[in-house]
Formats: structure tokens, sequence, C-alpha cells
């Protein structure tokens, strides 16, 4: 034998489902920064993006004089720039990027 579906059921079916959903998207929101800070990821974040921006000031300044920078240093480069703003660095370096890849690329 089935049994008629209500209207009244259906709304508590409903007020359920969003009332769990709510709750759903509040420990997403929440396990993130509890997470980050117990396994201290911020942390390790910061220190290398403060890493991969001390390297590429390296590289800028030693290459500074002469404008000139080797193959395997702009390819380096690049990637250390990709890893930084992928780590939400600063546009500080978007200026030093922006010279660097107007040198002359020697092999």
């Amino acid at each position: 034998m089935i049994k008629e579906v209500t209207t009244m059921q259906i709304l508590i079916v409903a007020q359920y489902a969003s009332a769990i959903s709510g709750i759903l998207a509040l420990l997403i929101l929440l396990i993130k920064p509890v997470r980050e800070k117990l396994t201290g990821a911020k942390d390790l974040r910061d220190g290398l993006r403060c890493q991969l921006r001390s390297d590429m000031l390296h590289t800028y300044y030693k290459h500074l004089d002469t404008k000139t920078i080797r193959q395997f240093e702009m390819e380096n480069f690049i990637l250390e720039y990709k890893a930084y703003k992928a780590l939400k660095g600063n546009s500080f370096i978007d200026i030093v990027e922006k010279e660097v890849k107007q040198w002359e690329v020697k092999s």
C-alpha cells in the first residue's frame, strides 16, 4: 500500500535539508582556518613566500647592472614568480618581474 505524501511533509523535509546545508557550509568555512592554525600551514606558506621573494630579488640585483640573464635563471625566475603569486604574494614583485622579462636572455 502506497501512502500519499502531503505538502506539509515535503515542507518539513525541505526545512531539514536547508538546515543541514547551512550547518555543512558553516563547517566548511571553519575547517580551513582551524586546520591551518593546528598544522602551522600559514606560517609555512609565509616562509615559502618570503624565500621565493628573496631568491627572485637576489637574481634581480645580481643581473641589474648588465640587464642580461641566463636562460635557466630566467626559467627559474618565472617558476618562482608563478609560485609566489599562487601563494598570494604582493604586487611589489610584479614590477621586478616586468623588468626582468625585458632583459636579454643568454643561453
